[in-house]
């Protein structure tokens, strides 16, 4: 059983492919952070994750005040928590990405030519959207900029192929393109993120590292998969083959906290999405992330958000209205 597979399906992560360049060196972009271009891609969206995977060529990525990183045809590199960031190949002062390429942003998928006339480099850029708090589970594991190499491999270089074939075939005007390569994004991204744990160091903690090993990726898989389950440590530690204690240590060790106490936060923070973005009663969302009662749910959501659950959906509810005035 899969625990990321469980918790992407669950955050339902969306993306999109966006900008096809091809840059000439000396060249260097300013890149926004992602909540001031979002609304140029996705109005309205919780999260947006930058990336950009690089298909011919080289280049550099750069946060502010951070250490350049390098990067070769294949590489993708990730800004999972929306950071502005620098790309650039020669020296140059950086030039504000957004004004310099509005238009193109505008024009789907359309090759979009920049730079001094030198070496080429070509990205493909893309993004993900995601509901914030449910996706924390695997965000805060993760840098501001991570880079993998996705190419070499043959999932790899079908990826990088395919991409390279979609964006190019008549600038991904072809009827559905876009399904196509809105599809090819999230593979994308859900590789990098396999790649990414992998390669994690044997000792590192946290919750991708739990998720790669076997006991707690099985056990977190399983309290993801039936959140409404009446789990107890008792009957979970029988699932995975584990005694009580041993699985308890071994869980805090790679999370901090107990099983227990990790799936009622689980709970709450899927509770509150399901207020957002259904109109269910508040008996129902309880019942469906597993309290037994709606007082119940409504005495752990209020310690948790500070307010009762109904109050909490029309706080939501009346954000965008708010935000659009």
């Amino acid at each position: 059983m899969d625990v990321l597979s469980e918790v992407l399906r669950i955050v339902r992560l969306e993306g999109a492919l966006f900008f096809n360049a091809e840059l000439s060196a000396p060249w260097c972009l300013g890149e926004p952070r992602s909540k001031d271009i979002a609304p140029h891609l996705s109005p309205g969206a919780g999260h947006l994750i930058l990336y950009h995977f690089l298909t011919e060529g080289r280049a550099y990525a750069k946060l502010p005040g951070g250490r350049r990183e390098e990067l070769t045809a294949g590489d993708i590199v990730v800004f999972p928590h929306g950071d502005a960031h620098v790309l650039g190949n020669g020296s140059q002062q950086p030039v504000d990405a957004m004004k310099t390429f509005a238009k193109n942003l505008t024009e789907g998928l359309k090759l979009a030519r920049f730079g001094g006339g030198g070496e080429v480099t070509r990205f493909v850029c893309g993004f993900m959207v995601c509901e914030p708090r449910l996706s924390e589970v695997f965000l805060a594991g993760l840098p501001k900029m991570l880079k993998v190499h996705v190419a070499g491999e043959p999932s790899g270089e079908w990826l990088k192929n395919s991409i390279r074939f979609s964006v190019g075939e008549e600038n991904g005007s072809n009827a559905g393109s876009g399904l196509v390569l809105a599809r090819l994004s999230e593979v994308l991204f859900v590789e990098t993120l396999r790649r990414y744990i992998s390669a994690l160091p044997p000792d590192q903690t946290g919750w991708l590292a739990g998720a790669r090993d076997p006991i707690i990726g099985q056990a977190l898989a399983l309290m993801h998969k039936e959140p409404a389950h009446p789990w107890t440590l008792a009957n979970l530690a029988r699932r995975v083959g584990l005694s009580r204690t041993r699985l308890a240590e071994r869980f805090r060790q790679f999370l901090g906290e107990s099983p227990m106490a990790y799936l009622a936060q689980w709970r709450l923070k899927m509770g509150a999405e399901i207020l957002q973005s259904t109109e269910d009663s508040v008996a129902e969302v309880a019942a469906a992330v597993g309290y037994g009662s709606a007082a119940a749910f409504n005495r752990a959501f209020t310690r948790e958000f500070d307010c009762p659950p109904a109050q909490f959906r029309r706080k939501r509810k009346a954000l965008p209205a708010q935000l659009s005035q």
